[in-house]
């Protein structure tokens, strides 16, 4: 019996902020390899037999990120699945399950958050075989992480009794949520208990046994999402409206904590789910002062402490028990044990009306990327990128003007009722109000600076009237 992974792409890794931002949230990120986290979460699955290709479910708005990322490394999912807005993981679940039923019901979904870390991927298959054949028997099968140490951040799982005939399976006696220190030190000490990994091992038609029974309300909204659903290229998006009435709820919540069917597979795998730039540190190896260094660092004095430098060399003296993250427009300073409490930082920009939560400096698009340069009082200047045979949309603008200057490459470029192809050191004027578009006709990466002037330079400025990538 095929095992069918599922890939949960969502979310949005607030807490490793100034890294991780919603345009490109940490699941995108090389953070503990040289493969994004998504990446790691499909490769890790080589070696094991009968998995088909991956049902990847994400953010439409991550869509051409995800697509690129999984096409680096060759894989080709079975289905691409976009939903409209986040309802958490059940609805999401859902969708695969469903999806899923239509060709295989009895099809084990092996259910994967693609931000996570697995050092030991020997211990992984082997906790994978071990729930198929839990999940084989009936069970809805979670993986319950061996606690080494009284975590807070993490809920827990405390097992029941031995399932018989399923081995190393236990059955579920319930769900706690994230303890305090004392509670958790307790859980720890009693042997019982599990760090709650958020990874599952389901059939797909007993899954949706269950969520008819405790919660049907999802089922029937993503049933319609589904049915109402439209192909885009190699993607299927989820109808927003039918999508929209499903309860947002996690699958603890919607099935796990409810079912009298649960079980949980102990499991040592070097796992994390890399929730804060503490959990970070805690997981890399560190040099004979506890340091982690990632990019030009110069530390003297320095101990028990993570740097990482992505712009700019970052120089520390005297400091002890820090977080230091530098990034093109932000700098991040904590103290490790105040790591978690990073996402106040964000919550304080999105109510300052600040954009540094959701986008970086240099901005990915589905054409290829633009990176601010400078910007002043009716003007900013970008660097554009546009990848070998792709296009921005038809459009105008109704509160600025262009200026293109070719870097390198070859630009096709469309100007009102015009035509022109442009080489390396030609440039273009773009009115206020006219019709354009940008394309790189060639093989190689197009690079232009764009000038920008106006009373109004936001990126809501854009009128478009063709686009290949249905924005």
């Amino acid at each position: 019996m095929k095992i069918h992974p599922v890939i949960l792409c969502g979310g949005s890794g607030t807490r490793l902020w100034p890294l991780s931002r919603s345009a490109y949230p940490k699941q995108f990120l090389r953070l503990a390899s040289d493969h994004s986290m998504l990446q790691e979460t499909l490769l890790r699955l080589e070696g094991l037999d009968d998995v088909a290709a991956p049902i990847v479910i994400c953010n439409e708005d991550h869509r051409f990120l995800v697509a690129e990322q999984l096409r680096a490394i060759d894989v080709r999912p079975e289905r691409l699945l976009l939903e409209p807005m986040g309802r958490n993981t059940a609805p999401a679940v859902a969708a695969a399950a469903l999806s899923l039923a239509k060709q295989d019901p009895q099809g084990l979904m092996l259910v994967l958050p693609s931000d996570h870390v697995i050092k030991d991927k020997a211990s992984f298959h082997r906790a994978i075989r071990l729930a198929a054949a839990a999940a084989n028997a009936g069970m809805l099968t979670t993986f319950g992480i061996i606690p080494d140490a009284p975590e807070t951040g993490y809920g827990y799982i405390n097992r029941g009794a031995t399932l018989p005939r399923i081995e190393s399976a236990f059955a579920i006696e319930r769900f706690v949520e994230k303890p305090d220190l004392a509670t958790a030190k307790r859980m720890v000490d009693s042997g019982e208990y599990y760090w709650n990994s958020g990874m599952f091992m389901l059939k797909a038609d007993a899954f949706l046994e269950e969520l008819r029974s405790f919660v049907p309300d999802i089922v029937t909204a993503v049933t319609e999402a589904l049915d109402n659903a439209k192909a885009d290229m190699d993607f299927c998006r989820l109808d927003k409206t039918a999508f929209g009435r499903s309860p947002s709820i996690s699958i603890d919540y919607a099935v796990m904590e409810k079912t009298r069917r649960g079980a949980v597979i102990p499991a040592n795998m070097g796992w994390s789910d890399v929730g804060s730039w503490d959990a970070l540190w805690e997981i890399q190896d560190k040099d004979g002062d506890g340091n982690v260094f990632d990019g030009d660092v110069l530390a003297a004095r320095v101990s028990n402490t993570y740097v990482k430098a992505e712009d700019r060399m970052v120089a520390a003296v005297g400091v002890q028990d820090l977080v230091i993250v530098e990034t093109s427009d932000a700098v991040l300073v904590s103290h490790r044990n105040a790591a978690q409490d990073v996402k106040t930082l964000v919550d304080k920009l999105k109510a300052d009306g600040r954009s540094e939560h959701i986008f970086h400096r240099k901005v990915f698009r589905p054409w290829g990327a633009y990176e601010g340069i400078d910007a002043g009082d009716r003007y900013q200047v970008k660097r554009l990128t546009v990848n070998p045979g792709q296009k921005l949309s038809l459009q105008l603008h109704h509160h600025r003007a262009e200026h293109w200057v070719v870097v390198t490459g070859t630009a096709k470029v469309v100007r009102g009722d015009e035509e022109i192809l442009l080489t390396e050191n030609q440039s273009i004027y773009i009115p206020l109000g006219v019709k354009h578009r940008l394309e790189n006709p060639g093989l190689v990466p197009l690079q232009l600076i764009e000038v920008q002037s106006g009373s109004y330079l936001g990126e809501d400025d854009i009128v478009r009237f063709e686009d290949v990538y249905n924005r």
